[in-house]
């Protein structure tokens, strides 16, 4: 507001100066011009008088004590002209004329100004307040929803572009729209043909729809894509995850070791090398070796991680397999029930620490860094499954702080 009060008062005070400089500097010239030609005419006049009144001398027709006198009388007469023409100047000074045009022409700038400060400056929003965010008043659900439906119309629009489809797929693969996602993923391939960039991301929403189980049809297109390029991210974080998960630590180190030997620049570092410190760690954990104080130091570098205690209640225990499969896994408290993060582990490891961050997220670009608070289920599998079924074990903590270290005690059996 306080540039545009600049901007008018230097347009009024340019358009003003614009108008009557001109204006002033003409009169004043109009008074100089005439001043001028008065004066020369006096002095012409005077000279030609004089003229004939010497001439006149000359001949004898004036004595010069007469000559004198008319000569005396001729310059007063002289004196008295010119001082009336300063007299009618300094009238014309006081009273100027031609002040209409101006004068219209001033108030014109001046009532322009009011009307773009009115209309411009929006003085009578002053006090309202500011406008909200686009997704004010909208949760993280509705968010999601908000962005598929844009990016879909997007796809429609342009249904031959594959970069929308490969990220549309992204997409639903974060909105659990497993099935959408790897049509979509089909989709692309018909435009560009089987890249192993797309068929990862495929494999990936196949292996959630199957909650997160390996089955032959997705280890095939895991191998497909290895052997078009056996550094895709994609692919390697998929089989690191799901080694991980079932406790095959050495080759979730391995996959996940080649994606950082490859230098590719579109994959996140860092939460590369937290993943395999953390498989390093279960490892150790496995073997009964105390891990090393760098690789202890490294996964506490973390800040957006959660440590959880997990033990078994006595209640329980006797019903523990050295077979069961423990699921540890991380949702927002806010928005949609999606997985942040998740992680498998051998029963026999019981009471166990378990550390959710970014390198154990489940894919997409809604990650555990991103949350406040996350409730935490652990599932005691007998199945191998992720969803509880009847005989598991279950745990749960409705909501801990993203950065806190909690206890969680698997207590209830799901009946």
């Amino acid at each position: 507001m306080t540039t545009l009060w600049i901007f008018i008062a230097l347009f009024v005070l340019v358009s003003l100066a614009l108008i009557w400089f001109p204006h002033f500097r003409q009169h004043k010239m109009l008074q100089t011009e005439e001043a001028g030609v008065r004066k020369q005419t006096n002095l012409e006049l005077f000279n030609n008088r004089l003229i004939i009144l010497e001439n006149e001398l000359e001949e004898e027709l004036l004595d010069q004590q007469e000559f004198n006198v008319l000569k005396k009388e001729l310059e007063i007469s002289l004196l008295q002209d010119m001082k009336q023409g300063e007299d009618e100047s300094l009238v014309n000074k006081i009273k100027p004329k031609g002040l209409i045009w101006p004068t219209l022409m001033s108030v014109v700038i001046i009532g322009l100004s009011g009307y773009f400060y009115a209309t411009l400056g929006a003085y009578a929003k002053l006090d309202q307040p500011a406008p909200s965010s686009p997704h004010a008043g909208m949760d993280a659900e509705q968010i999601m929803q908000q962005r598929l439906q844009m990016m879909e119309d997007q796809v429609k629009s342009e249904p031959e572009n594959s970069q929308l489809l490969f990220s549309l797929g992204h997409i639903y693969i974060s909105a659990s729209r497993y099935n959408d996602a790897i049509a979509t993923f089909d989709q692309a391939m018909v435009l560009v043909g089987t890249h192993a960039e797309l068929l990862g991301p495929k494999a990936t929403a196949m292996y959630y729809r199957a909650n997160q189980q390996m089955t032959p049809a997705i280890q095939a297109i895991i191998d497909q894509s290895l052997a078009l390029d056996p550094e895709d991210p994609s692919t390697l974080l998929l089989k690191g995850m799901d080694a991980f998960f079932t406790a095959h630590y050495q080759v979730a180190i391995n996959a996940w070791q080649t994606i950082l030997d490859s230098e590719r620049k579109d994959v996140d570092r860092s939460a590369i090398i937290n993943a395999i410190d953390s498989a390093k760690m279960r490892t150790q954990a496995e073997t009964g070796e105390m891990p090393d104080d760098a690789a202890h130091a490294s996964v506490k570098a973390t800040a957006k991680s959660v440590n959880i205690e997990v033990s078994i209640s006595a209640e329980l225990a006797e019903q523990v397999s050295s077979s069961d499969m423990l699921f540890i896994f991380a949702r927002n408290t806010e928005g949609p029930k999606v997985p942040l993060a998740a992680v498998k582990v051998s029963a026999k490891s019981l009471p166990t620490t378990i550390t959710l961050d970014d390198s154990t997220s489940m894919g997409g670009d809604v990650k555990l860094s991103g949350a406040k608070n996350v409730e935490i289920i652990a599932v005691l599998s007998k199945h191998g499954s992720v969803k509880p079924q009847t005989g598991d074990l279950q745990g749960r903590l409705a909501t801990v702080k993203v950065g806190d270290t909690v206890q969680l005690v698997i207590d209830t059996q799901v009946k």
